[in-house]
């Protein structure tokens, strides 16, 4: 009998310990840890799929985005519903193009500038192939907050994380400054042939 309570009393004893244990609220497995992230700038190929939204003073916008990140540079194209009004970005060291489909290619050797012009709003582009997968752009100061980091007097936000593969990488981000704000959603990332989803 004595041996029976014991058992009991040290089942209760183990129970009463992992509900413990189970009641301490861990970190979410999808938060963002950019100090985690850093093995990421050696990355050399990723795409993420998914929806842009800009809004500025005096102008807003929104587009399905598809992003195709190499070793030699980038390749944006952006589309509205059902694939009208396709634009594709490639941006190449100094050198970016910009074609509008039907003929309609500009060129120039000054990328932020130009694009600015062509979209009538600031968009950091070289900042942002870092940012979109959670990095701060390489070589500028930058300060984390408790969900991203300030670089460049841009707010990086990352609102909700997604596993692909082995790697946490961003399914919902918000980029802003005193003019613009910039919201993306990755629906589908491939990091050197592993996909999300």
């Amino acid at each position: 009998m004595f041996s029976r309570l014991t058992i009991r009393l040290s089942t209760t004893c183990v129970v009463l310990l992992l509900s413990a244990c189970a009641s301490v609220t861990p970190v979410p497995e999808g938060a963002y840890r950019q100090a985690a992230r850093t093995h990421l700038y050696d990355m050399q190929e990723w795409r993420l799929q998914g929806r842009l939204a800009i809004a500025a003073p005096k102008d807003s916008w929104s587009a399905s985005i598809e992003w195709v990140h190499l070793p030699n540079g980038e390749k944006i194209r952006l589309s509205g519903p059902l694939g009208q009004g396709a634009v594709v970005i490639e941006l190449a060291g100094d050198a970016v193009k910009i074609d509008r489909g039907g003929g309609n290619v500009q060129t120039s050797n000054h990328p932020e500038q130009f694009i600015s012009q062509q979209l009538g709003l600031l968009v950091p582009l070289k900042s942002l192939r870092f940012w979109a997968v959670g990095l701060p752009e390489s070589g500028r100061d930058f300060q984390e907050t408790s969900d991203g980091f300030v670089q460049g007097g841009w707010l990086i936000a990352y609102k909700e994380m997604q596993k692909t593969g082995v790697e946490t990488m961003p399914h919902k981000m918000a980029v802003s400054d005193e003019h613009v704000k910039l919201k993306l959603i990755v629906d589908q990332w491939d990091l050197n042939g592993i996909k999300s989803n």
